[in-house]
Order: structure tokens, then C-alpha cells, then sequence
């Protein structure tokens, strides 16, 4: 018989970080964060210097499931074109699930306002990763202005993310359409 272990008093405190900021925003207490948690506030300045870090540490924890669920395998086989098709399949399928609210990243960099914050330095990161991957992809197609490319294209992601987020466009019949244009005009392969 095996027993899961119980999360952490760090893990609960990123856990509840993530899911209180994405609903409610960066906004959210102190109080209101280590009560969803189950910790003190004294164990949380324990484990972290101030809410800003631990905001930080949450957004650097939730990176790697975020481009789990939109970027394709490194080396799937896939055309730079598909791979690019991919990202906003997945965005336009998280838009439709309930509780979407956008880009988690974005919104961080949106409220935050203060470029030096140490959560917004994180989504910052998070989101030139994903500008990269559009850039690599699109050099890889043979585009003439890959970097024009890669901007426009998270453009549109961001856009649409928010869009969606805020309830304003439903991303189905929408998305695809606008990056295959924004594809075809750079002469993507």
C-alpha cells in the first residue's frame, strides 16, 4: 500500500499562490494566501522573503506546465508551420475550459505595472521563451523577418488569451485563421 506524501508547507503556499493570483490577481494578501494554504504567515517569511518572491517562485514553478501545455515536443517531426498551429490548437482548447482567465504570465506583467518586481521579471522570462520558440520555429521555415514573425505571433496569442480570458471572443474558428494568414503573408514553409 503506498501513502502520498503530504505536500509541503512550501508547496502548499506556491499552489495557493498560483491558484488565488490567477483568479483574483497579484492583488491578493498575505492573510488570505497562507489561510488557503494551511501555513502561518511566520512560516511563509520563513520560507520566503516577502509575498513578491514567493509570487516569483510560483509563476517559475508553473513554467514548465505551461509550455508543457502548448509548445510540441522538441523534434516531433512536425513542420515549423504545424508546430506554430499547435500552440494556438492548445490555447484556443485552454480558452474553452472553464476557470480561463488568459495568460497567467501576461496578467502578472498587466497588473504589476513595476518591471523590476520579481514576479514580473519571471513572466517576463516566461514569455521571451515563448516569443523564441516562435522566432526558432519561423527561421526554421524559411521566413525572411523571423523576429517581425515571432512579435506578431505572440501578438496574437497574447491578445487572444486575454480576449478569451475576459469572456470578450471565443477563440474556436477565430485564432487558426488569423495565425495561418499571418503564416502564409511571411512564406512560412
Amino acid at each position: 500500500m503506498t501513502t502520498e506524501a503530504k505536500p509541503t508547507s512550501r508547496e502548499r503556499l506556491l499552489e495557493a499562490a498560483a491558484t488565488l493570483t490567477y483568479r483574483d490577481g497579484v492583488g491578493i494578501g498575505v492573510e488570505a494566501l497562507c489561510k488557503a494554504a494551511g501555513v502561518s504567515k511566520r512560516s511563509m517569511y520563513q520560507l520566503f522573503e516577502s509575498k513578491d518572491e514567493l509570487l516569483a517562485a510560483s509563476l517559475k514553478e508553473g513554467a514548465a506546465s505551461f509550455v508543457a501545455g502548448l509548445l510540441p515536443p522538441a523534434g516531433d517531426g512536425r513542420s515549423p508551420r504545424d508546430r506554430i498551429l499547435h500552440v494556438f490548437e492548445r490555447v484556443a482548447a485552454q480558452a474553452a475550459e472553464p476557470g480561463f482567465q488568459g495568460c497567467r504570465y501576461l496578467a502578472v506583467q498587466i497588473e504589476l505595472k513595476d518591471r523590476s518586481h520579481p514576479a514580473s521579471r519571471v513572466a517576463r522570462r516566461i514569455k521571451r521563451n515563448l516569443l523564441t520558440f516562435f522566432r526558432t520555429e519561423a527561421e526554421q521555415g524559411g521566413v525572411s523577418d523571423p523576429d517581425l514573425l515571432a512579435r506578431q505571433l505572440l501578438l496574437v496569442f497574447d491578445g487572444a488569451s486575454a480576449r478569451a480570458g475576459i469572456g470578450a471572443d471565443n477563440l474556436k474558428g477565430l485564432i487558426a485563421p488569423t495565425v495561418v494568414t499571418l503564416l502564409e503573408a511571411a512564406g512560412l514553409r
